[in-house]
């Protein structure tokens, strides 16, 4: 779709000015970039797959998914398993030499970079520039002098040190490190948790605007030095203020083709997960303030409406696809599994407009839904929604409990499915609570079903409360099962979706027919 615009949250207002959150999903720890006219947002995917988001805008405030960087996340079969809260944390995207780079951490095996003519892809496969645990956030710097610099931090559940943000140099491709790098600031009196940093140079200044305070609870801090080893100045110059938006931090500065600054950066909003806000920016003798300095303390605080960047034009209203009616030959960008997904998982009929979804055993080692890596999800769009899907249930009659349906996914999950038993097919109504310590699912039969066509939904209404319901006609919908509270996964808000499991091996699977999914408002 070339100008999707979602029925349930749109950050312009269409009279010259925006609301923020722009991207009221989960786009956790954004990073930014202008290249000519057009700006590119990427964003931690961890282990969802296709991984590494690439969006694409006009004007800073409406958006697109123009791609992944990768189908399958590296070491393909270290995330062929569920690996949740690992993967792609904090990236990185710059333009150089006519190229675009992203730098991208993985905690467990080390920083990787890839690269691309085109953001929307294909990018190179991902280089590994330095193996190690804890190696997290790289952000490069293409210095005056052709050096290479790469700023970074470490996570302390590997490295056994955080709080600290730390340079190395790079070759002058950016793909080897030099050196065992130099720690330029320890936060640990100051600011706790300090890490994201993202390395700029401006007036003969090497910038590090890095966060600190931890996600839900921080404070925007940049840092600054005539000498890319430090020391560096300190200044904190966006916090919470006497606004909504707690810890306002962890993102990127842009400038438009007019000379506007502007900040992007995430708020933590628990069961929503990591949402995207865009706040203007100025500076101050050589000092950036983000938000608005209500007070004059040089601090800024974040603003919810603001009229719009000038980027020279006026652009038409889009946002990230949500809906799906299953009529292209490959997934939406919008959707991504657990785990590094097979072939036999799903097929997309482009002339019927259904996506098949065929039934995958759940692995011997899975405790619940959350190890199972079949599963297909999307973030939720913002905080009130209904989700809908029509399917038509095909099970292999040779074998019984197979479940194909609808999923609230997060540390504790719940869903509406159809079951098969040998009888005939079950409507069940399942709850995972805290699924990510191994608790037990446990399913309510609410009815036999005469039918293999059904409806389904859930409504999510603020707080994260989600009721499911079903219908037979697609016109009335009866609810099923008790109100569920969305939770958050490992890192990440909650998730919306589809599913069709079994539970033993067999030489022929059953399946379950998508018709369509749509997100429309509650009301």
């Amino acid at each position: 779709m070339s100008n999707y615009v979602s029925k349930v949250w749109v950050a312009d207002q269409g009279n010259g000015t925006y609301k923020n959150p722009i991207l009221d999903a989960d786009y956790s720890d954004p990073d930014a970039i202008r290249v000519g006219d057009d700006f590119y947002l990427v964003a931690s995917s961890f282990d969802a797959v296709p991984g590494l988001p690439i969006l694409h805008s006009k004007d800073l405030v409406n958006w697109k998914i123009i791609g992944h960087v990768f189908d399958r996340q590296p070491p393909f079969d270290h995330f062929a398993k569920t690996q949740h809260g690992n993967g792609v944390w904090a990236p990185a995207i710059r333009y150089h030499n006519n190229e675009f780079y992203i730098y991208f951490p993985d905690p467990d095996f080390g920083i990787y970079v890839t690269k691309a003519k085109n953001p929307a892809g294909p990018w190179s496969k991902p280089e590994l520039i330095e193996a190690g645990k804890g190696l997290i956030d790289p952000c490069p710097l293409w210095d005056d002098n052709g050096k290479v610099y790469l700023a970074y931090a470490y996570a302390g559940s590997r490295a056994g040190i955080k709080s600290v943000i730390a340079v190395k140099q790079l070759n002058a491709e950016g793909t080897r490190t030099f050196n065992a790098g130099v720690i330029v600031y320890d936060g640990h009196e100051t600011d706790p948790t300090i890490e994201g940093p993202k390395f700029y140079k401006r007036n003969g200044y090497y910038y590090i605007f890095a966060p600190a305070g931890g996600v839900s609870t921080g404070w925007q801090l940049v840092l600054r030095s005539k000498n890319i080893y430090g020391p560096y100045q300190r200044k904190v110059v966006m916090d919470q203020g006497k606004s909504t938006v707690n810890g306002p931090h962890q993102g990127a500065w842009v400038n438009t083709q007019t000379g506007e600054d502007w900040f992007l950066h995430f708020q933590d909003k628990d069961a929503y997960g990591r949402v995207v806000h865009l706040q203007p920016m100025k500076w101050i003798n050589d000092w950036p303030v983000i938000g608005i300095d209500k007070d004059g303390d040089g601090i800024g605080e974040p603003v919810m409406t603001y009229k719009k960047p000038n980027v020279g034009k006026i652009y038409p209203i889009q946002t990230p696809v949500e809906s799906d009616e299953f009529n292209g030959r490959a997934l939406g960008p919008q959707w991504q599994w657990q785990a590094n997904p097979k072939a036999t998982w799903s097929f997309l009929n482009a002339e019927k407009g259904t996506l098949r979804l065929y039934s995958d055993q759940v692995p011997d080692s899975a405790r619940n839904y959350w190890d199972v890596p079949n599963i297909l999800l999307q973030k939720f769009p913002t905080e009130e929604f209904k989700t809908t899907t029509k399917l038509t249930f095909s099970p292999n009659t040779k074998i019984e409990n197979e479940k194909a349906g609808l999923i609230i996914m997060g540390q504790s999950y719940a869903n509406l499915s159809i079951k098969s038993k040998k009888d005939g097919n079950y409507l069940i109504y399942s709850v995972g609570k805290n699924a990510h310590k191994g608790g037990k699912e446990v399913e309510t039969t609410l009815s036999k079903l005469t039918g293999a066509t059904l409806y389904l939904r859930v409504t999510v209404v603020k707080g994260g409360k989600c009721k499911f319901s079903y219908s037979l006609d697609g016109q009335k919908f009866e609810d099923a099962g008790n109100e569920f509270v969305a939770t958050p996964g490992q890192w990440i808000g909650a998730k919306v979706g589809l599913f069709c499991t079994r539970d033993v091996k067999i030489n022929d699977s059953g399946y379950a027919d998508f018709d369509w999914f749509r997100i429309e408002p509650v009301n």
